[in-house]
């Protein structure tokens, strides 16, 4: 039985001799098993606690010499063994969960010495330097060569790339490191992304440039990611479209989408509120979505994308004489912000209200509307803006909808007018 973990081991006559506890735990390797000598005084379990400082570890007897455990805390990976010989209470941190209650278990048991024959006792020898060392935070593979295919990553890993190994897949022993931050996955060969990424509930930084995606998970829009993913980095892919859900990504603030086929952007991409850095050049793009003049960016790269011509003469008729009632009732419903979803109305329904658009006016509509597109200066939602073309332009055709015939009409006399003017 072993159990890695930080441990601090406090000696409780400490106070009484005016002195204070140093605070600090150390990376260690504790072990339960029997003692290689087997003299009379050296019988029964011991605990063995190695730390990089002293690998050969301090012993202490456990039969009935154990006064108290603390565990008011296992939930976070602490507990505290508080020993009888010497006054020592052994404090234990960091330590996997589960892991730590088998191991707690054990030490209950080898206390009582009832049923110690069942337990998986260890050799209490020295421990090995790369057991007791400080966790790895931070791990770089960059060929092949060197990628783990026997041994596990680091448990305690917060940064993570490995590119330049053709990696057709990400490996599934990744998506176990819970405490990953930044996962860099750069120049590789993968193709899809599986939906367990998103259980990775502290990842920050996500990078795929220069791979093979053709897709990015609708599943990965309603993860976790959600609400820890920041930067986003699509690039030299080949993504044709993303999901409609991809804007529930709220937290993102950088995103790259450079060099892929994606013949347009996330329809509610003016969700993305706390975004601030957008790259889509060398794309597809003919037009904006209408929702692209609520963003607030500081830097916006969109070169090198075939723009169609802005023309508001140049239009899509939807429009339905009269109404129909299904019209009707999904305009009342987002306008009067009546909540709806797939256990009150049909899942189609709840797709088509999903992408409403607003004219002019204030009003929604759903299905019936005139869809034109307008020139609008790039400047107007980034500070920074990579010109456009090798013409030195900054606009940008975005849609426009329109709920009706007569705001449509309006909407063109200001047009002429300005003209006029």
């Amino acid at each position: 039985m072993r159990l890695q973990c930080d441990v601090e081991v406090v000696n409780r006559a400490l106070p009484s001799l005016g002195l204070r506890r140093n605070g600090r735990s150390r990376r260690a390797v504790l072990s339960i098993g029997k003692h290689l000598d087997r003299s009379p005084s050296s019988s029964g379990l011991f605990l063995l606690i190695c730390t990089a400082r002293d690998r050969s570890g301090a012993r202490y007897k456990l039969k009935d010499n154990i006064e108290k455990f603390f565990t008011w805390f296992v939930e976070e990976g602490k507990a505290t063994v508080r020993l009888k010989e010497p006054a020592i209470d052994i404090c234990l941190s960091k330590a996997d969960i589960s892991s730590l209650k088998s191991f707690l278990s054990a030490a209950r048991l080898a206390h009582r010495g009832s049923d110690t024959d069942s337990l998986p006792l260890s050799a209490l020898g020295p421990a090995r330097a790369r057991d007791v060392e400080k966790p790895k935070k931070k791990l770089s593979i960059l060929s092949k060569k060197d990628y783990p295919l026997t041994s596990s990553f680091p448990w305690s890993l917060e940064q993570l790339q490995v590119s330049y190994c053709r990696l057709t897949r990400v490996d599934l022993r990744m998506l176990t490191l819970r405490a990953l931050r930044r996962l860099d996955l750069s120049n590789n060969h993968i193709k899809k992304l599986p939906s367990t990424i998103g259980d990775l509930s502290c990842l920050a930084e996500l990078i795929l440039h220069n791979n093979h995606l053709e897709s990015f998970s609708d599943g990965l829009c309603s993860s976790t990611l959600q609400t820890s993913l920041q930067h986003l980095d699509l690039s030299q892919n080949q993504l044709q479209v993303l999901p409609a859900r991809f804007c529930q990504l709220q937290q993102l603030v950088n995103l790259k989408l450079d060099d892929n086929k994606l013949s347009r952007l996330p329809f509610h991409i003016g969700r993305l509120s706390k975004l601030r850095f957008l790259s889509a050049a060398h794309n597809q793009l003919t037009v904006l979505p209408s929702s692209f003049r609520k963003l607030c960016l500081e830097n916006l790269d969109l070169f090198g994308n075939p723009f169609s011509q802005a023309n508001a003469l140049e239009h899509t008729m939807h429009l339905t004489f009269p109404l129909t009632l299904q019209e009707l009732a999904s305009r009342a419903v987002l306008e009067l912000r009546i909540p709806h979803g797939p256990h009150v109305v049909p899942l189609h329904l709840c797709h088509q209200l999903d992408f409403s658009k607003a004219c002019d006016c204030g009003r929604v509509c759903v299905n019936s509307f005139i869809q034109t597109a307008v020139s609008m200066n790039l400047h107007l939602v980034s500070h920074t803006v990579v010109l456009v073309d090798n013409m030195g332009g900054t606009e940008a055709p975005v849609q426009k909808h329109f709920c009706s015939l007569m705001c449509y009409c309006e909407f063109m006399d200001g047009c002429v007018q300005r003209d006029l003017r």
